[in-house]
């Protein structure tokens, strides 16, 4: 068995940077254009994990690479070619990829497999394996997922140098290459489908009468809900407003001013009218800003307090209304603010269409909030306007099908621009539906799906559909979307993964994660209107009125039985699924599977909870051995603030391979042995590495539970079987012994102040507890307050802090170096100064430290550090490994540009005159 490199190596922090970039909202024609779905893993990583899974290590090939020098270098070029590959500029680099190809081709037999994913999802690697050279195959139970991968793998190859058949658009250009034509018909026939719209349903958004007499096209209108207040003296109307602020941008600040005024119409005799306010002066301040929070609401006229119990009441009895706020209008490269009007108001109250997917939100969908209050259909999230001219853009995705027929298309190619224009109007709904907020620091809509929830929103902005926030912009986003390269051929079906057949397969996929997301409770939201606009196109596909739920491979309580229910229909389809895969599944390569793990799913003894077990104990059931396991974030790794919270959550990747039949028991006693004989050799090798800190405990999972997993089972004295969770916490046990054991290549006064830092970090404590611990490491309490790392002054001792530490470090004369010393140097030369400085200091110490010691002393602080929570120390010592390569180069740069030996005597000898 030929060992790949996903299983040995990974330049993981390139890939952790490049896939947080990746995320910027402004990344260029990226698939996540095409349409919403939840937890998408980065394309760049998915690029080079597969990659990775595909490719030898060096070490599988002695023969060429007798040597561990040899092979060091074989695996840099390696990583160097990931590293390419994870930079999403590069994605249409063809050079880089034939490159990455033949890597492939040439470690599996001159034959590229074929890739399978059975939780297919949102499609990124099935996308990615096609751009590598692989056949791809998705599949997954939910339909949303499915015409996704469809319109991603399926589609594009299948109409690949196809010219348009749009009239005309075929002489618009002499060569159509890869995805141009099918991009340009569903570009134009979705131009053709938004006039035909806005003539039918366009004169339900009026023009918005502005300051200094012209009018403008509307952006939005923002509307609240209200109730009538609570108090019976009072009765008036009680608007439900988050915020009156509608911009705080300076120089363009504006909000909404609420008046209570008398009003006969009413039964109250009173209403709350709203004007628009340009300027910050009178502007709501913290206090008085908006009429509800998270206990309730306060009436605007009585002052009387509204709790949620009772919004929530009136809202299931049908009792919450709406009302117009402002208007928001295109101006010259700014939003124009607009006080509502009746024209404005009247205009929404068009009539309900007959024709609509009202169907039920289930009652006790995880992440939901609005059923409480009484929000229980699909229809009940959007306006009448709203169902209105999405009926409209529905029913004319079926009429831009029947054109295109008329213009020539054959049936297969008019279904295909039918797909995309279905996904677009469903991509719209996200920004067109009654639970969009304004976003006041950038003018604009705030869609649903920021996160995986459909959470209440108590004021509104109903964008125009036909305006700068219109399906003009999901059907341009669309077509941008084919634009990502395609590959081989690919296919997409739905199908459960526990039913599937993987026969000869590499796998790689990114299942559900236990009970996080309710992929089908949301995916309901798009669903009901794709099969609207696509139930001709797709008929089978499309033929249940909801998503399938009863099979999801999601830990659901409501649907399951409770909470131990649930697990057990999440364990045993989980089980099912590897054990399948492992009757079949290509085993020449290892499989791949992510898992979102955050660092909240540990308890606080550090111990992981269900879903990261589960995860595990499924895979070593069904039979596999567990050979590596890398964290993938999408968050910058130097981020302090990040340390210590949930912006460091990850995905972890594992590899698998197939257990031999036969496999030995251990007992507890032979399983730890096992680890401490292994677990050492393997952590240095992820330190020379680079592996960041913060990445390191979860990268040698994989090491220590591929040593669990490599039993058929390990046994506790009494004979029970050792658990995963158990598992795990001995393999904690042993990194922290091994970390540990790295003091001894550390020089006394570091070993002192690594214990002391682990007791006391930069606090004070007495001077008798410091000289004890001096005795103990043969040192003295007066030599560390020498070597500038200590303060031992009137009876008590500290650490200093890197702010306390002087600049302008010259390691080459200091006269009482320690490696704690450099390290807090580097980390502060870092931190304050840049790589620059950093270098120099590295390579001034070149000579009177071991220098690759600093950096195992930086994983130990950092370690410390993480269990006292300090996470600003934490983030400087991660960010000094993170930039090892960086600094390595820096020293090297100052070596070279340096002055000879004698000239720095002469230096030297001048510094001192100077003193």
């Amino acid at each position: 068995m030929k060992r790949k490199l996903i299983e040995v190596s990974l330049p993981l922090e390139a890939i952790n940077r490049e896939s947080a970039r990746e995320k910027e909202p402004f990344t260029r024609r990226h698939p996540r254009a095409l349409h919403i779905w939840w937890a998408r893993r980065p394309l760049t990583a998915a690029r080079a994990v597969l990659f990775a899974q595909l490719v030898d290590d060096p070490s599988s090939h002695p023969e060429e690479f007798p040597t561990e020098e040899e092979q060091k270098r074989e695996r840099a070029r390696l990583h160097d070619l990931i590293e390419r590959l994870a930079v999403w500029e590069n994605t249409w680099d063809t050079a880089l990829f034939e490159e990455a190809r033949r890597e492939i081709l040439r470690s599996n037999g001159g034959a590229a497999p074929a890739l399978f994913d059975p939780f297919a999802g949102g499609g990124t690697i099935p996308l990615e394996a096609q751009r590598l050279g692989l056949k791809s195959r998705a599949s997954d139970l939910n339909p949303v997922a499915v015409l996704i991968n469809k319109a991603l793998i399926d589609l594009p190859p299948r109409f690949k140098d196809r010219k348009p058949v749009y009239p005309g658009a075929a002489d618009t250009q002499g060569l159509w290459a890869g995805a141009d034509g099918l991009a340009t018909d569903v570009r134009e026939y979705g131009a053709w489908l938004f006039g035909q719209a806005e003539r039918r349903a366009g004169g339900n958004y009026p023009l918005v009468a502005v300051p200094g007499g012209s009018t403008a096209r509307a952006i939005g209108w923002i509307w609240c809900r209200a109730v009538a207040c609570p108090n019976p003296a009072c009765g008036a109307t009680l608007p439900l407003v988050r915020s009156w602020w509608l911009s705080k941008k300076k120089g363009k600040e504006a909000f909404i001013s609420p008046s209570v005024v008398p009003d006969p119409t009413h039964p109250s005799g009173r209403c709350v009218e709203f004007t628009v306010v340009h300027g910050a002066a009178g502007g709501p301040k913290s206090g008085d800003d908006g009429t509800v929070n998270r206990v309730g609401a306060t009436c605007l006229a009585c002052h009387t307090g509204a709790d949620l119990k009772y919004v929530r009441a009136e809202g299931i009895a049908g009792r919450i209304a709406t009302q117009l706020m402002a208007v928001v209008a295109e101006g010259n490269r700014r939003r124009i603010y607009v006080s509502p009007s009746e024209v404005q108001s009247s205009a929404a109250a068009v009539a309900r269409p007959s024709s609509i997917p009202d169907a039920s939100i289930p009652p006790q969908a995880p992440s939901f909030r609005v059923q409480a209050y009484g929000m229980t259909r699909w229809t009940d999230l959007f306006t009448d306007r709203q169902l209105s001219t999405l009926s409209t853009f529905s029913d004319l995705v079926a009429e831009a099908r029947t054109k295109a027929l008329e213009d020539g298309a054959d049936p297969e190619y008019a279904d295909a621009i039918a797909t995309y224009l279905g996904l677009a109007v469903s991509r719209y709904t996200d920004m067109s539906n009654a639970l969009c907020s304004w976003n006041q620091a950038n003018e604009n809509v705030r869609a649903l799906f920021a996160r995986q929830a459909v959470p209440m929103t108590w004021d509104f902005v109903e964008a125009n559909p036909f305006g700068q926030i219109g399906l003009a912009g999901p059907i341009e986003s669309v077509c941008n979307s084919l634009y990502v390269g395609i590959g081989e051929s690919g296919s997409s079906a739905q199908a459960s993964a526990t039913d599937v057949d993987f026969s000869g397969y590499v796998v790689s996929t990114d299942p559900p994660y236990y009970d996080n997301i309710g992929y089908s409770d949301l995916s309901d939201f798009f669903y009901v209107w794709l099969r609207r606009s696509l139930r001709d196109v797709h008929p089978e596909l499309l033929s249940t009125m909801l998503v399938p739920k009863a099979d999801e491979l999601v830990a659901n309580p409501y649907r399951h039985d409770g909470r131990q229910g649930a697990r057990r229909f999440f364990e045993e389809g989980f089980r099912r699924v590897f054990a399948n895969a492992r009757q079949s599944a290509n085993t020449d390569v290892p499989v791949t599977v992510y898992y979102a793990f955050k660092q909240s799913e540990t308890d606080p003894s550090g111990e992981a909870s269900t879903g990261w077990e589960t995860l595990l104990e499924g895979m070593i059931w069904a039979g596999w051995e567990i050979t590596s396991t890398w964290p993938i974030r999408s968050e910058r790794t130097a981020r302090s603030v990040g340390l210590g919270t949930n912006a460091l959550a990850s995905s972890i990747v594992l590899s698998l391979r197939p257990r031999p039949d036969g496999a030995p028991v251990a007992d507890r006693r032979e399983y730890i042995d096992v680890l401490r004989d292994e677990l050492p050799i393997r952590l240095r090798a992820l330190q020379q590495a680079d592996i960041a800190p913060v990445d390191l405990a979860q990268s040698a999972i994989g090491p220590g539970i591929g040593v669990f997993s490599r039993f058929a089972k390990v046994v506790e004295p009494n004979g029970d079987r050792v658990t995963v969770r158990e598992a795990l916490r001995l393999i904690n046990v042993v990194l922290s012994e091994v970390l540990s054991d790295q003091e001894v290549d550390f020089d006394t006064d570091t070993r002192w102040c690594v214990k002391w830092f682990e007791t006391h970090g930069f606090d004070r404590a007495g001077y008798g507890e410091a000289e004890t611990l001096a005795s103990a490491y043969n040192t003295s309490v007066g030599g560390l307050d020498r070597s500038g790392a200590v303060h031992a002054k009137a009876g008590e001792v500290r650490l200093l802090t890197t702010v306390e530490l002087p600049s302008a470090y010259r390691p080459e004369r200091d006269e009482h170096i320690t490696l704690w010393e450099v390290a807090l140097h580097l980390v502060k030369a870092l931190d304050e100064t840049g790589l620059a400085e950093a270098g120099r200091i590295l390579e001034g110490a070149s000579n009177r430290v071991d220098v690759e010691a600093v950096k195992e002393l930086a994983y130990l602080v950092f370690a410390i550090a993480e269990k006292r929570s300090m996470a600003q120390v934490a983030g400087m010592f991660n960010a000094l490994v993170t930039s090892w390569p960086e600094v390595n180069a820096a020293a090297r740069a100052h070596a070279s540009s340096a002055p000879n030996a004698t000239e720095q005597a002469m230096l030297a000898l001048d510094d001192e005159l100077g003193d």
